[in-house]
């Protein structure tokens, strides 16, 4: 999935200009449905193995309406950038661009582990790539990094509003009983509304949606692999096709 697009800024910046990109890119947020037919969706999960020293990127694309999984991607790269709160996505996404590139099928809506504009300067992860890469993405977020809300009711598909400065942020939202929420939010090109619905349509048994689920499913299993008694090396990138 080679982009078209040229790319936003560079990614070796210090902290200080990686503040002043998000606060100029945020505005940019695209923040009711600008959708086309949806096809095709993508869970992203971005994490860290090796003490940080690693990040992996996974990707599995599904079928929509099936959910049947037709891509797998995960990629791993040398981490370039240090956590400093507030700037994951600086830290995170390389990796994951350099796995979309080594997509055959352009996904329709992302969904990805993390935050969209639920974010102190509404520059989350889900945000900073729907936005890189000009697809309609969802933040899928398993805990809070800013804002408040009410307590959500019991009933599955309850949700409430999560407001941060007078402004609402995105919806804290029930998707099984008596099992924590998720914070959803919107990352580019989709409404709050349609985030929810999207993620409700998604459901199968389980607390997550079904495309980030499976992204959490499979980097788990593979970083469990690679990190077995019997495994000698870890790969560069492991790209899976169906």
């Amino acid at each position: 999935m080679a982009s078209k697009r040229q790319p936003l800024h560079e990614w070796t910046v210090d902290p200080a200009s990686a503040i002043a990109l998000q606060k100029s890119l945020a505005p940019r947020i695209v923040c009711r449905d600008q959708m086309g037919e949806i096809s095709h969706i993508a869970g992203v999960d971005i994490g860290f193995e090796e003490g940080g020293e690693t990040t992996r990127a996974v990707i599995v694309v599904m079928r929509w309406p099936s959910l049947e999984i037709v891509e797998r991607v995960l990629h791993r790269t040398p981490t370039k950038m240090p956590y400093i709160p507030g700037l994951l996505s600086f830290r995170e996404l390389p990796a994951a661009l350099e796995a979309f590139e080594q997509l055959s099928i352009t996904p329709d809506l992302l969904m990805v582990d993390g935050m969209g504009i639920a974010h102190p300067r509404r520059l989350g992860i889900a945000a900073h790539l729907g936005l890189w890469l000009d697809i309609p993405a969802i933040g899928v977020g398993k805990s809070r990094l800013c804002g408040r809300h009410d307590e959500v009711p019991e009933a599955r598909g309850s949700w409430v509003p999560l407001t941060h400065r007078n402004e609402t942020i995105g919806a804290v939202l029930r998707t099984r009983e008596r099992v924590k929420p998720l914070y959803i939010s919107t990352g580019h090109r989709i409404s709050l509304e349609s985030s929810i619905h999207w993620v409700m349509q998604c459901l199968t048994r389980y607390k997550l949606p079904e495309p980030t689920r499976q992204a959490d499913r499979l980097a788990s299993r593979r970083t469990a692999e690679t990190r077995g008694p019997e495994s000698d090396a870890t790969p560069e990138q492991d790209t899976l096709s169906f």
